[in-house]
């Protein structure tokens, strides 16, 4: 049972395993028997689970390793009589296991918590969600040995739970125990410390896996293991989702959500609803919450955006590649269209890319009541500047000039001064016209001429 509003655990399974008896760890291809002389480098570090008794002729020992013994296994010398199928007497050597590293996703499996091995369905996950995310519990098999490199561009690595050799540690402390212990360094080795928190998911609407960072030790792996290069996919212009080192074929549809939003749920309405109809059954479908880097004019990182991303592919081939997945992803912004905001979706929107035509972006929905009173404001904003200059242009409004200091201009030549009247100017500060100097006539030498001046108070100098 789920608890309201969480997110599903996710139970991730190691693959290889060091034993004994598995035909794959020698070099031969098969286990060794009575004759042959059994061979393990001495500077390699084993831990070697051996589940029956064995007996050999001869044997070799690393010089740093263990055996887990399980109930009534051991090792016994040859005594030379005849062992049917085991004629050769060849030399069979262990192979090296130090190249398993964590971070590949070809050495995990999807696993219910009872260890069995889930059926491939119609929930896939992109790359980097393949190996074992920071709320993830990972699963070392029963009596099984192994040895992992855990070498990792974080220091830290986070994990919900570890189980090994049956026992699950799921709190920080019997994690700590276990390390203290004689087969942790046997088992773990690189740079990257695992670390067990005990807690899930907290968020409803998801958390991000946690491994970007290591994306391309995950890609680098992928592709080592697929002969280092991507499959070329039909369409001609592929998608690439995030987390997913290939292009595909096929629809992404990005959710922007509030705080309503449920991850689990939607995925289960996704299920039930539209990827389970008939005509979708050649439809895989990613659902996960991811990390869009945020960039300043395209190229100085600035931040991080949490989006919920879809990623729907399908097998159909040639010209009709990615186009199942492309009629679903048009289900689901028609569904999003009538009941995102309820979901708690705010916008959404989605990329397609088929076998007869190029990505392109099919359709972007905003549903949120705020984010379409941001756009009716910004619209009302440039409506009101408009008309106020189609009154200016009109010359019904007037607005003030306005100087801008421009230093960089050249300054003009200077305007010569216009020429001095001969009649001189008015003042308005004076208000007493100068006695007439008509030809002919004389001016009296003691006529005295007076004015009053406004800035100037006569009873002031009175002592």
């Amino acid at each position: 049972l789920l608890l309201p509003g969480a997110v599903a655990a996710v139970y991730k399974q190691w693959i290889p395993n060091n034993n004994f008896e598995t035909a794959s760890n020698w070099d031969k291809g098969r286990v060794p028997c009575a004759s042959d002389v059994v061979h393990f480098e001495k500077d390699k570090v084993v831990s070697v689970f051996v589940k029956s008794p064995h007996a050999l002729t001869d044997m070799y020992l690393p010089l740093n390793g263990e055996f887990v013994l399980a109930a009534g296994a051991g090792f016994t010398a040859f005594d030379g009589s005849w062992d049917p199928g085991c004629d050769s007497g060849e030399t069979v050597r262990f192979a090296d296991v130090e190249q398993h590293a964590w971070f590949d996703p070809t050495l995990w499996q999807d696993v219910f918590p009872s260890g069995e091995l889930k059926p491939s369905g119609r929930i896939f996950s992109v790359d980097e969600e393949r190996v074992p995310c920071r709320y993830d519990d990972v699963i070392f098999q029963a009596e099984t040995s192994f040895r992992v490199n855990t070498d990792s561009s974080q220091q830290v690595i986070h994990l919900r739970s570890i189980s090994v050799m049956g026992q699950e540690l799921s709190t920080p402390a019997s994690w700590a125990g276990y390390l203290q212990g004689p087969s942790a360094p046997l088992q773990f080795h690189g740079n990257g410390t695992l670390q067990v928190t005990g807690t899930g998911c907290p968020d409803k609407s998801g958390c991000a896996c946690g491994n970007a960072p290591d994306g391309p030790r995950i890609c680098t792996a992928l592709l080592r293991a697929s002969g280092s290069q991507c499959p070329e996919p039909v369409c001609q212009s592929p998608l690439q989702p995030l987390g997913h080192c290939c292009g595909v074929c096929g629809a992404t549809i990005n959710l922007d959500f509030t705080p309503d939003f449920d991850l689990q749920k939607y995925q289960d309405r996704l299920v039930q609803e539209l990827l389970s109809q008939p005509k979708y059954a050649g439809v895989q479908m990613a659902i996960s919450k991811v990390h869009k880097a945020q960039t300043f004019l395209g190229i100085v990182p600035r931040s991080s955006t949490p989006l919920i991303q879809i990623v729907l592919i399908d097998d159909r081939a040639g010209v009709q590649a990615g186009t199942a997945a492309e009629q679903l992803a048009a289900d689901i912004m028609e569904d999003m269209a009538q009941h995102g905001e309820a979901l708690g979706v705010s916008s959404v929107k989605m990329e397609v890319a088929t076998g007869s035509t190029f990505s392109r972006q099919m359709g972007s929905h905003t549903l949120s009541r705020t984010t379409a009173g941001t756009v009716m404001g910004i619209l009302f904003g440039l409506l009101f500047l408009g008309g106020i200059l189609f009154l200016y242009r009109k010359g019904k409004l007037r607005l003030p000039a306005l100087r801008v200091s421009q230093p960089w201009v050249r300054m003009e030549d200077p305007v010569s001064p216009a020429p001095v009247s001969d009649k001189g100017f008015d003042n308005p500060m004076f208000s007493v016209e100068p006695p007439s100097t008509d030809p002919g006539e004389e001016t009296p030498k003691d006529l005295q001429v007076f004015y009053l001046n406004p800035l100037y108070d006569a009873s002031e100098t009175e002592t």
